[in-house]
């Protein structure tokens, strides 16, 4: 959806459910010169009227926001939005409205209402992990009549998933394995937050 919110004039609102993902993104994009902000329940009610300044102004491309403060105050904002000169909206990660899906956001549910009051202003819904079952229910909550529909395989080609058998010494083998990526990053899963905590110390005392 970047490139569609450059190629058009006015403002695309992006719907997106984690406030991390949305900073990545507008992080991305500023570090591309593109004028994208965010707006969610982290930032001061100052920095939040400065972002609305912005919109209103015509200074952004992209405004990232959650369903929540989309639709909240009895769908308030809606009317907000209305002299932003709304050009695209997109729904990112909308596997989030099906009931079928894996990461069901009821939020989501209430966005069909962003079509009813922006009958011109195209909707593009887009999620990397919806069956056929989860693609159906995206188009039939979002009330999308006769939409096209765009899907590319599953299979990533830059990412490889190798399991190897949990015995001996573990401590001592993950040890070794960041040993040999100490210029990378990454993340270690565990079972509970105690457990975190003590492989953190862990890690910690071997530098």
């Amino acid at each position: 959806y970047q490139i569609p919110a450059l190629m058009r004039d006015g403002l695309t609102i992006v719907v997106s459910p984690l406030i991390a993902l949305m900073k990545d993104q507008v992080d991305a994009l500023r570090l591309n010169g593109i004028p994208a902000a965010y707006l969610n329940s982290t930032q001061t009610y100052s920095e939040q009227d400065a972002i609305l300044r912005d919109a209103r102004l015509k200074k952004l491309k992209l405004l990232y926001l959650a369903p929540e403060r989309l639709l909240g105050n009895s769908m308030a904002f809606l009317h907000t939005l209305e002299a932003f000169g709304i050009s695209l909206i997109a729904i990112d990660q909308a596997h989030c409205i099906s009931h079928w899906g894996h990461d069901f956001r009821p939020e989501y549910l209430m966005l069909a209402s962003l079509k009813r009051s922006f009958p011109g202003v195209p909707v593009i819904a887009l999620t990397a992990t919806a069956d056929k079952l989860t693609q159906k229910d995206i188009v039939e909550k979002l009330e999308l009549k006769d939409p096209a529909i765009f899907i590319s395989s599953f299979n990533r080609e830059n990412i490889r998933y190798t399991v190897e058998r949990k015995k001996g010494d573990t401590f001592g083998k993950l040890l070794a394995f960041l040993d040999k990526r100490k210029e990378e990053a990454g993340i270690i899963y565990c079972l509970s937050r105690r457990s975190t905590e003590l492989l953190s110390e862990d890690l910690e005392l071997h530098g």
